[in-house]
């Protein structure tokens, strides 16, 4: 491309948008690939462009859209589609709710070549259809086909991008405590379990209430699992006291336990394990006086069918810390981003 004065541009093809701002409007009042005439250099002096940038057919140089275009092509997604390109950029938008992933390192190598900046929504993130996913652009306007290729080269075989549906999962429900099998409190687990699952597409199966016997336990979790439930959630009796039996009873149910206790808070006593594809999640009590926990950000997770893994777990540490906000704006924070 080539800066000229806007006096000697009648005739020249315009390199890019131009962008004015008057009585409320904001848009473009030139388009790129207009053709600049006569009457058009009072317009452009009175929106104080006095230079513009022509195109100039030259090769190895590539114009911000067909750039943004071959950024997006590269890092194609399925369950969601770009739309642009927009003033240099090409955005992605989920076309179903689920799990973001972000390919963090490969993300940082493409912002490291020069002119190209892709920006994402945070990696383990929830959405919902039609949330921003990605932008992808350059900054100048051109830039050189080599930093495209490159780029292209780094996506040839990892991905950069993925958007985990969700998976419809059978659920039960398992509330453990002796006070309240016995009646002498109220249970209100099941009722802030199920609020929470109405965010995924889930069938409950139940919920049932257990003594603190470990036999008792294992035959409630052992009739969701015959019923076919592929997410357990047991409540009660997670911590260290003598008559918490949960993790126990999770472990005799022949479950390999990922992790039991967190480095994040609240929900510091958290179980993660899995009996084939079934998870079993021990849940600790604070997932009943506050709204947000761990719990609430392996949902999203335990919903796809990609495992939790230790890593998973131990990523925590770093932004795992709830602010315990007066008003929460979970998952738009920083709790769980792991």
């Amino acid at each position: 491309m080539k800066k000229i004065r806007v006096e000697d541009a009648v005739g020249q093809r315009l390199c890019h948008d131009i962008t004015a701002m008057r009585d409320g409007f904001k848009g473009a009042a030139f388009r790129r690939g207009h053709v600049i005439s006569k009457k058009d250099i009072e317009a452009l002096l009175a929106i104080g462009k006095k230079h513009i940038f022509i195109w100039e057919d030259k090769a190895g140089e590539i114009h911000e859209e067909e750039a943004a275009q071959r950024l997006a092509a590269m890092a194609s997604l399925q369950d969601a589609h770009y739309e642009g390109p927009s003033e240099g950029k090409m955005v992605l938008k989920a076309d179903t709710s689920g799990m973001f992933r972000v390919n963090r390192r490969l993300l940082s190598e493409i912002n490291r070549i020069g002119d190209i900046t892709i920006t994402t929504l945070p990696d383990h993130y929830p959405v919902q259809k039609g949330d921003r996913l990605a932008s992808m652009r350059i900054i100048p306007l051109v830039t050189t086909e080599e930093q495209i290729e490159q780029a292209e080269k780094l996506c040839q075989n990892e991905n950069l991008l993925a958007l985990l549906p969700y998976k419809k999962k059978k659920v039960g429900i398992i509330i453990t405590g002796s006070e309240i099998y016995e009646g002498r409190i109220a249970d209100k687990f099941e009722m802030v379990a199920k609020k929470k699952l109405t965010a995924f597409p889930c069938e409950v199966l139940g919920a049932t209430i257990c003594d603190d016997r470990q036999e008792q336990i294992v035959e409630a979790a052992q009739s969701y699992l015959n019923q076919g439930a592929e997410l357990l959630l047991f409540s009660g009796g997670m911590s260290v006291d003598p008559d918490d039996l949960t993790p126990a009873a999770i472990k005799a149910c022949g479950a390999e336990i990922i992790t039991y206790g967190v480095p994040s808070q609240p929900g510091n006593m958290t179980l993660v394990s899995y009996l084939g594809k079934a998870a079993l999640v021990g849940v600790p009590g604070a997932a009943i006086s506050l709204p947000v926990t761990v719990l609430d950000v392996l949902l999203p997770q335990l919903f796809t069918d990609v495992k939790i893994t230790k890593e998973d777990m131990l990523a925590l540490a770093e932004g795992g810390l709830c602010q315990l906000c007066e008003v929460c704006h979970f998952p738009n924070c920083t709790f769980g981003r792991y």
